[in-house]
Formats: C-alpha cells, structure tokens, sequence
C-alpha cells in the first residue's frame, strides 16, 4: 500500500540520482570509462581543458553541465509538484 504511493517519489529520486551521477568525477570513471579515443565523459573533458589551461572550453562545457542539472531539476520538480498527492 505504500509502494504506490510513494512511486512518483521514487521516479524522482531516481532521475535526481542519475543527475547526481553525471557530475561524480570517481563514478563517472568507474562507470564511463576514460578509453584514449573511445569514451569521453563531460566532467573528465572538463579535467582535461583545465588540465591543459584551456578555460574556454572548460567553462563552455561546466555551463551545458550546469544548463542540464537545472533542466533536470526543473522538470523534476513540475512532475513531483503535479502529481502531490492529498493525505487529508
């Protein structure tokens, strides 16, 4: 009886924990790799730029990181808020 309740929040917590993800540098690369020429993942491209000083790219990049994270937090919090459920 619970369970489907508290099943939108699990969607949720579930979309806010892959957001989480994209942006863990030690679980990316256990997760994505780091393959010379195969896999590129956004936060070791942005170790990479900072690594060789170019800033440019490396802000270029934080900010699609950071446009996303709000995207996704954004169309998060419409689901949740638009499906509350009365526990009156």
């Amino acid at each position: 009886m619970v369970v489907p309740v508290s099943l939108r929040s699990f969607i949720a917590a579930a979309v806010l924990t892959f957001a989480h993800t994209i942006g863990e540098f030690g679980v990316v690369l256990m997760v994505g790799g780091n393959i010379p020429g195969k896999t590129k993942v956004i936060s070791i491209a942005i170790y990479e730029h900072v690594e060789t000083l170019n800033y440019a790219e490396a802000h270029l990049l934080s900010a699609i990181l950071l446009l996303f994270s709000f995207a996704v937090l954004f169309v998060v919090y419409a689901f949740v808020r638009g499906h509350r459920v009365n526990l009156r």
